[in-house]
C-alpha cells in the first residue's frame, strides 16, 4: 500500500510565473535535480502537456517512464503514471495558493510513489522526501532567480 508524502515552500512571485515554469517540462534538466531527461509527448488544445516522458535519477529511484498530466485549475496540476520499467505507481500534484495578495505563491507538493521491487517503506518516503524537498527548492530558486523559459 503506497502512501503519499507532501511539503511545502513560499516562492516570491506570482502563481502564473510559478506555473508557468512548472509546465515548461522541456526545462526541467536545467533545474530539477532528479529529472535528467524530459519530453512532451502529447499536448492538450491548449498547448499544455499530457503525456511527459521522464529520465529520472533520485537515488534509491532511477527510472524512465510516462506521466499524464491533467490541469483541473489554473492553479493545480497532477499527474500519474502511464508506464514505468520500475515504478507500480507515481502520482503526484503542486497546488499554488496566492499568499501577500498574490505576490507570492504557497506551493504544495504531493507525491506518491510505489516501486515493482520490494523495497522498505522508509527507504520510499525517504526517497519521496527527497524528490519533493529536491524539487520545491530547485523550482523556488528558478522561479525568483528570473530564469525565463
Amino acid at each position: 500500500m503506497a502512501e503519499h508524502t507532501s511539503s511545502s515552500i513560499t516562492i516570491e512571485a506570482a502563481p502564473a510565473e510559478v506555473m508557468s515554469v512548472i509546465a515548461d517540462f522541456d526545462r526541467y534538466p536545467e533545474w530539477t535535480g532528479e529529472v535528467k531527461q524530459a519530453e512532451v509527448l502529447a499536448r492538450d488544445e491548449q498547448g499544455r502537456a499530457e503525456q511527459v516522458r521522464l529520465v529520472l535519477d533520485a537515488g534509491a529511484i532511477k527510472d524512465d517512464h510516462t506521466l499524464a498530466y491533467t490541469w483541473p485549475a489554473d492553479h493545480v496540476v497532477s499527474w500519474s503514471l502511464v508506464k514505468s520499467q520500475m515504478l507500480r505507481q507515481l502520482d503526484g500534484s503542486y497546488s499554488l495558493a496566492p499568499v501577500a495578495g498574490g505576490a507570492h505563491t504557497e506551493v504544495t507538493y504531493q507525491l506518491t510513489v510505489d516501486v515493482k521491487i520490494p523495497m522498505l517503506g522508509m527507504i520510499k518516503r525517504k526517497a519521496e522526501k527527497v524528490i519533493i524537498d529536491r524539487a520545491l527548492q530547485g523550482l523556488k530558486e528558478r522561479v525568483e532567480s528570473g530564469a525565463k523559459s
